[in-house]
């Protein structure tokens, strides 16, 4: 669950396997500035080689737990988009639990034969750009493309020769950037920095580590009963007694994790809380659950000793590490040794150590390890800390927690590519016919098992109707003979007990049956039936729940219906035709008055189309 995996090949055949070793490592160096200063929500982006395995080429790939931050997957996207783009040499399979998610976004812009069956095996990122393997009846280069799916060796092979025959279409492309647009930019803007009253233990472990907290958040987030009984005694690891004020760097959806969730601790912990009106109390609030969360780590560690775990901050591959990140002004000029410069650092140790020390070892350290042997590594000032507690810059804001209802219905909007309807009421010109119109070109459009399409355009061409077809399914219809009767219809026969007479009458109706029927008697036949049953249900609260067409009769008509007696014009009268659109467009704006400003069916099928309907500002009863 909530897992991505993403796999690079070599695209070229011979000297693939050495080409990933070498991107392995470089990759790594290249993109340091960008993955040390990532707050992951689960795990890291990792990178190993994996040996050919069946029909599986050898490939550098790894797979990452997202959990609720959907933002590392698509930060995950953008960073395979870039690899294929900095070593033209490699070819990318990206996916995650629900399969192909980058068709997914892409979903209203797909060729109609591509679908979840044959879909596997034909997306890559190659040479930074999005390709699909497309279906082809000619199989050409060995590779039978008119297959569901192609093998990866397969694709591969046709993306190192013809690579510009399967680049994605040009909306296919835009949709998926869009989801990545505005990285690397973006990583600073998901993040949150928020003053926490925590112990000084956990202030000089994040000085450390600072990706620690996301596992504290989660540890708190997803906590249960069992993990709850290590926070029902006074803390052995980080006792609420040597508290300081620091600040604490979250991602948005860490610190909306941590902030919304309500929790009073228990009284034999120490841990009390001031009054809500307190200036301090959601700083007071913040440390508490980070606290629970770091005792509820530390509570389930294995007790590592501090050498059990190799140091890997040396060795030429570090030192590569740590040059790159200079020569790509990751410490943006601080002076080495200095505050600042030591903060980078930290970060930049924190991420080679996950990077290379996860995938070195073979024994992974749990989060509760990682805590204890940093605290006995560590020298805990709190004389230090107080101080910088006197000058810590400020917090960000977080009014983005709140979205008020219009906001988030502008955010669905413009998820849609939709134009927001105006908000002046004079400029607003709500045109009923276009209502209809917009409902009848959806019922008109094809539905099956899979869905319904949606008529996107207002241009297009009104159903036609082709009678000779028509006529002809009903000839063949009507014109059955009675030897094609089923087992069902010899059922019914039993059933209903026909009588001897209804079995001539049915005889006398096979054979008028047998002569040939023109296709004009037909559909008079069918029109005679419409208008009886027309006429039985006009006397009934089905026929008189429409709305009819008022008009008059022309001369014809009443001329018709004076000779046909004076019973035949009471008939025509309550015959007069049904005002489809009317009756359409009232049901439609009832069934929206019932969603009482709830997502509805009415709503979500005509914003599809483009139609925003008014709100009811009918609340006096009046018509």
């Amino acid at each position: 669950e909530d897992a991505v995996r993403y796999r690079l090949f070599a695209a070229a055949g011979p000297g693939g396997e050495a080409l990933l070793r070498r991107c392995a490592e470089a990759v790594l160096v290249r993109f340091a500035p960008l993955l040390a200063a990532y707050v992951w929500q689960r795990q890291p982006f990792r990178l190993r080689c994996v040996p050919r395995r069946g029909e599986t080429p050898a490939h550098i790939g790894g797979t990452t737990l997202f959990g609720d931050n959907v933002e590392d997957e698509w930060f995950i996207v953008y960073l395979v988009q870039e690899i294929t783009r900095e070593f033209p040499g490699l070819a990318a399979r990206i996916d995650d639990n629900d399969g192909e998610f980058l068709l997914i976004e892409a979903a209203d812009f797909l060729p109609k034969w591509l679908n979840p069956e044959n879909s596997e095996n034909r997306v890559f990122f190659y040479k930074g750009e999005l390709h699909i393997i497309p279906l082809s009846e000619i199989p050409e280069q060995g590779c039978d493309l008119s297959a569901p799916c192609p093998t990866i060796s397969q694709a591969l092979a046709l993306l190192s020769t013809r690579s510009e025959e399967f680049l994605a279409a040009e909306s296919i492309r835009a949709a998926v950037n869009k989801r990545i647009d505005g990285y690397p930019e973006k990583i600073q803007a998901s993040l949150h920095r928020a003053r926490c009253f925590l112990p000084a233990g956990i202030a000089a472990v994040l000085r450390q580590r600072p990706s620690l907290v996301a596992a504290a958040v989660q540890a708190f987030y997803l906590r249960d009963p069992g993990d709850l009984r290590a926070c029902r005694r006074p803390f052995r690891t980080f006792p609420a007694e040597q508290r300081v004020m620091a600040l604490v760097t979250f991602t948005r959806c860490l610190y909306a994790q941590l902030v919304q969730q309500k929790f009073v601790p228990d009284r034999r912990s120490g841990y009390t809380l001031p009054s809500p009106s307190h200036p301090q109390y959601r700083a007071y609030e913040l440390g508490m659950k980070l606290a629970h969360g770091f005792e509820i780590l530390c509570s389930k560690s294995s007790k590592v000793a501090p050498d059990a775990k190799r140091n890997v901050l040396s060795g030429p591959l570090w030192e590569r590490f740590l040059r790159s990140l200079k020569e790509k002004d990751y410490f943006k000029g601080e002076m080495e040794g200095s505050a600042k410069y030591l903060e980078l650092l930290h970060m930049a140790e924190d991420h080679f150590q996950q990077s290379v020390a996860m995938l070195e070892n073979s024994v992974e350290v749990s989060p509760g390890d990682e805590i204890l042997t940093l605290l006995q590594t560590t020298s805990i000032d709190l004389k230090e800390f107080e101080r910088e507690a006197a000058c810590l810059p400020p917090e960000d804001d977080d009014s983005w927690l709140d979205i008020t209802p219009d906001a988030l219905d502008q955010m669905l909007k413009e998820a849609r590519n939709e134009s927001l309807p105006s908000t002046n009421e004079e400029e607003q010109k709500y045109d009923l016919e276009t209502v209809a119109e917009s409902m009848k070109a959806f019922v008109s459009k094809v539905s099956s098992h899979e869905g319904a399409e949606m008529p996107w355009s207002s241009d297009e061409s009104h159903v036609t109707f082709d009678v000779d077809s028509f006529t002809k399914a009903l000839d063949r219809i009507l014109g059955a003979d009675s030897e094609e009767l089923d087992s069902d219809d010899l059922d019914e026969e039993e059933e209903f007990d026909f009588s001897d007479g209804d079995d001539e009458d049915l005889d006398a109706g096979n054979q008028r049956q047998d002569q040939k029927v023109s296709p004009e008697e037909l559909v008079g036949s069918l029109k005679s039936y419409m208008n009886e049953m027309d006429r039985e249900l006009a006397q009934t609260n089905v026929g008189k729940s429409f709305t009819t067409q008022k008009r008059g009769a022309s001369s014809v008509e009443a001329a018709t219906s004076e000779r046909a007696g004076p019973d035949s014009g009471a008939e025509d009268a309550e015959l007069a035709p049904v005002d489809v659109d009317m009756n359409l467009v009232a049901n439609l704006l009832e069934s929206y008055s019932a969603q009482a400003g709830l997502a509805g069916p009415t709503s979500n099928i005509l914003q599809s189309m483009g139609v925003y309907l008014p709100e009811n500002t009918d609340h006096t009863g009046s018509s």
